[in-house]
């Protein structure tokens, strides 16, 4: 096979295939329906121009015998009148008219049986598609059916090709949402972390920490402010903050002593509440029962 041929042949299989793909099995059925209509009405029409051909010979034809008829008289005629040369051209003439109406008639017979043969045709082409039509309309509703609960298949099955783009559109939309929402979250990192102020301020880090200071210390002096005024000044604890180690022993001392010292009242109180007890109770029994 050469190299022309082996081209041709590749582009043949490639158009064919596509052809298969593109094409659509009911309307295959139906263009094929209405080509058989198609020929069913070219074979009506040649019945019918055949038809008028024979109606055509058949006017002729009586038209010759008419003039056969008249001729007939003339001849007739021409020998009563003793005119032999008139009436043997009046002969003639129906004799060349007989002629002409045979070879008319085998015309005619000839039509007819050409016109026997197509209206025979004509039927069983008629028949041939009407069979044909049931057999597309049941290919139709087999083929719509069987199409129908293809897609219902595919479509339960997430694996059509609507259903794909459908399925590809979902992932899309889920990469794009999980890359806006990775977007956003950066976007508040870096706000708390101040690095759109960075980008924005001509300020450096040293400045930064520096206004943060002084900010605090800000603060600071007017919560001391705020304290003085209220009579909450920091003196005694900043006092406090100077004294020895050897004046807080001595104040934790004194408090443990104070413990000590109500620790030891509340216990005397305990026993003399106890000695009042004991001698109600003695009082008691030793009063006379009655």
């Amino acid at each position: 096979m050469g190299i022309l041929s082996r081209a041709s042949y590749v582009i043949r299989s490639k158009v064919n295939a596509l052809l298969n793909r593109a094409e659509d099995p009911t309307e295959s059925l139906d263009y094929s329906y209405e080509q058989m209509r198609d020929e069913l009405q070219d074979v009506k029409q040649g019945i019918a121009d055949l038809t008028t051909q024979k109606k055509r010979l058949e006017i002729q034809k009586r038209k010759l015998e008419e003039n056969v008829e008249k001729h007939n008289r003339q001849a007739r005629e021409a020998v009563q009148q003793d005119r032999d040369d008139l009436a043997r051209q009046a002969l003639e003439k129906k004799k060349s008219k007989m002629s002409q109406i045979e070879e008319l008639e085998g015309q005619i017979a000839d039509l007819n049986d050409t016109q026997e043969q197509l209206v025979e045709k004509k039927n069983k082409l008629q028949n041939r598609i009407e069979e044909f039509r049931t057999k597309k309309e049941t290919m139709k509703a087999r083929y719509e059916a069987a199409e129908a609960s293809s897609r219902v298949s595919e479509a339960m099955t997430g694996v059509g090709d609507e259903m794909e783009d459908v399925s590809r559109s979902i992932e899309r939309a889920e990469e794009r949402t999980e890359e806006m929402e990775a977007r956003s979250e950066a976007m508040d990192e870096l706000e708390d972390s101040g690095a759109f102020e960075d980008a924005l301020s001509d300020k450096d880090s040293i400045d930064r920490e520096l206004e943060s200071l002084s900010t605090n210390s800000e603060v600071d002096a007017e919560l001391e402010t705020l304290k003085g005024d209220l009579g909450k000044s920091d003196g005694a604890s900043d006092a406090g903050s100077e004294s020895t180690d050897e004046e807080i022993d001595a104040e934790l001392s004194d408090i443990e002593s104070d413990i000590d010292a109500d620790d030891l009242e509340s216990d005397l109180d305990d026993d003399a509440d106890t000695d009042v007890e004991l001698e109600e109770s003695e009082v008691d029994a030793d009063e006379p029962r009655n």
